[in-house]
């Protein structure tokens, strides 16, 4: 069932703003991250490397933090104030759901909850500012990573997570819904600024992190990157694309890094800013939904994510299954 846009929400959330990673080794990370797609280094230590992409004035878009466990530890969002957190945290604590506030380095005051289906969360509204790079062109290496566009997970519910987050201002975009008259909502594409989506939510064992989305000037830096992935030894890291969604419309590539987190360099969706802007809505079976030259994803995009840090997973309440490549 879909709902109505809420204009007003109880905070406000600007844009997905950070992931934090677990990662093996950091050297291994930093040989993927750094010197393979081009994302540039704001700090690092023995237990971590921040990272951003060239048009972000924020300290870091991507935390890869040292760990035994190959897991997601935390989702970052922007806010919009201070006040917006003292709302959040008053707001989520109404509703039962668990409200923390640990320190990051490079981050000011940080809000952590976790959501209905146990996503963790954290909520901030300043971070170190630093001197972004989009004119500085010696440093577009890779795929001339822009910044950060969105996050998406799996769920077990995708209904229950698209009222929660419908609730907190983001706004539907697209959807995936099982064919027939009394459809359910298999997908679902969330956006706080404007584009097709911050946030996006696929059915499946969760939850889970499906993947972090980085934006991309053209996708001619797309095609850029699979020649550069293909000859400097991470030419079986590149799992899905490149093509072009039907979804969003977006030109896609789908890479794995050496602990098997995902990233999809994106480029070319479009507005959603208009408030009486109508979602696009997509039954399974299209086969020009997955791409748009009807191509489907393989078997491994539907099933395999990164675990959150102590979080358990549950089976999807809607057993509905995509096409998958053979």
């Amino acid at each position: 069932m879909l709902r109505d846009p809420v204009f007003n929400p109880p905070f406000n959330i600007v844009r997905a703003s950070h992931v934090e990673l677990g990662v093996a080794d950091l050297a291994r990370s930093r040989a993927f991250y750094v010197d393979c797609l081009g994302y540039i280094v704001s700090d690092e230590d023995q237990d971590a490397l921040y990272l951003r992409a060239v048009e972000e004035r924020n300290h870091h878009s991507v935390v890869l933090r040292k760990s035994g466990d190959i897991v997601a530890l935390a989702l970052g969002y922007k806010v919009a104030s201070e006040d917006d957190l003292d709302k959040a945290a008053a707001w989520l604590k109404a509703r039962g759901l668990p409200t923390e506030w640990p320190k990051h380095p490079h981050q000011g005051r940080t809000l952590r909850t976790h959501d209905p289906v146990g996503m963790p969360i954290d909520l901030y509204a300043t971070m170190d500012r630093v001197k972004p790079a989009l004119q500085d062109y010696k440093k577009h290496l890779g795929a001339r990573i822009q910044r950060i566009d969105h996050i998406n997970c799996f769920t077990p519910d995708v209904q229950a997570s698209y009222d929660f987050y419908t609730e907190l201002g983001f706004r539907l975009s697209e959807t995936t819904e099982t064919e027939g008259p009394n459809g359910k909502l298999w997908a679902v594409w969330l956006h706080r600024k404007g584009n097709v989506h911050d946030l996006a939510f696929t059915n499946g064992r969760g939850p889970r992190l499906h993947h972090i989305g980085v934006w991309t000037a053209s996708a001619l830096d797309i095609l850029h990157i699979c020649d550069v992935m293909a000859t400097c030894g991470y030419l079986a890291n590149m799992e899905r694309g490149p093509g072009r969604h039907g979804i969003s419309n977006a030109f896609f590539l789908y890479v794995r890094d050496p602990d098997g987190h995902r990233v999809e360099l994106f480029t070319s969706d479009y507005l959603t800013v208009d408030p009486d802007h109508e979602p696009i809505r997509w039954t399974l079976d299209n086969p020009q939904r997955q791409t748009l030259w009807g191509h489907p994803a393989p078997k491994s995009w539907f099933e395999e994510g990164s675990l959150f840090a102590g979080v358990p997973v549950r089976e999807p309440l809607l057993e509905a299954r995509p096409v998958v490549a053979r």
